[in-house]
């Protein structure tokens, strides 16, 4: 490769970070790391560094925690139920408004998470699975697989579906426009609240490390625990094809995703603790919200498939009978 394609390559992965469908024929399947495309990710987790200039207060602190659990709402139940696995069904107002609030979470576009699930499932912990922590290791299935260009294209073949509607290409292309609003309206929110609300300490700059930067990163690591340690900590209830498992604790920490060999068992299910004592916080806000009449048809777990696993499961193990076996 000469110097002119070595600087083309590097301008159009600059590019990209505006444009996502910048070049999108080219050919994209290298899985070395990329470092101008990390650029912005590394950026975001030294930007963490400015609560030292700004402090905290208890202003900020809810800000980030509304922000966190709110955005992961969206992604757990739009972004992965709804967009990747059609667990139910909403109108189109509805579809966009969670789309545009998953996309503040700066995980890219609705169309490019879903088609990249959805291609985790068809070869869910097998070589073709790009962050398979089975195959690549735990640090390349939290933080690595979107290093490079095999992960970074839109796979618009297997979101055919959702691809359909344009203002949800528009989001997955100009997947920067989302959190820079996030940002935009947190800054100007702390900026009201030190002007007409001074007792509060906090203000437009403070809102926006601990309303964007903070939560993102720390939803992020609490997202991505589902790829590095859903597949290798915890149990299996269900036989399935691949390692997912099933874990308390990482289901509280994402809203329900942490039963995610449930999951794996029987994907369009709009809940994924199955049994009443499998917390699933998404599933309970989706119930809520079907009263409402914002969603619709959920779909519910099959008997079959619940009394399929109560007979696989070992009471004193906690585990499958084939782990058992094993």
């Amino acid at each position: 490769m000469n110097t002119r394609d070595v600087r083309s390559g590097w301008i159009t992965n600059v590019i990209r970070w505006v444009d996502s469908y910048a070049a999108h024929d080219e050919d994209m399947t290298s899985t070395r790391f990329n470092w101008v495309r990390v650029i912005p990710f590394i950026l975001l987790h030294l930007a963490c560094l400015g609560v030292f200039y700004t402090g905290v207060s208890p202003a900020a602190v809810i800000v980030c925690l509304a922000s966190y659990w709110l955005r992961l709402f969206a992604i757990t139940a739009f972004y992965h139920r709804y967009f990747s696995h059609r667990a139910y069904k909403t109108n189109r107002f509805w579809q966009f408004m969670f789309a545009l609030l998953g996309n503040m979470a700066a995980q890219r576009g609705p169309l490019w998470w879903a088609a990249h699930h959805r291609a985790h499932h068809q070869h869910s912990d097998t070589d073709q699975d790009l962050h398979s922590p089975v195959k690549r290791g735990f640090w390349w299935s939290h933080v690595g697989w979107f290093t490079c260009d095999a992960s970074f294209r839109t796979q618009l073949n297997r979101i055919k579906d959702f691809a359909r509607f344009p203002e949800l290409r528009w989001l997955d292309r100009y997947d920067i426009f989302a959190p820079f609003l996030l940002i935009v309206l947190l800054f100007a929110g702390g900026e009201l609240l030190a002007a007409y609300q001074p007792e509060l300490n906090t203000n437009g700059l403070q809102l926006v490390v601990w309303g964007f930067i903070i939560s993102t990163v720390l939803l992020f690591h609490s997202t991505v625990t589902i790829n590095s340690l859903g597949h290798i900590w915890g149990n299996k209830r269900f036989r399935t094809k691949d390692e997912s498992r099933n874990n308390a604790f990482l289901a509280l920490l994402t809203l329900g995703e942490g039963w995610h060999n449930n999951h794996h068992r029987f994907a369009v299910s709009a809940r994924q603790g199955f049994y009443w004592w499998q917390i699933d916080i998404t599933w309970m806000v989706l119930k809520v919200m079907s009263w409402l009449g914002i969603v619709h048809s959920l779909n519910p777990v099959p008997a079959r498939i619940l009394a399929e696993g109560r007979q696989d499961i070992n009471p004193l193990s906690g585990q499958s009978a084939a782990e058992d076996k094993a």
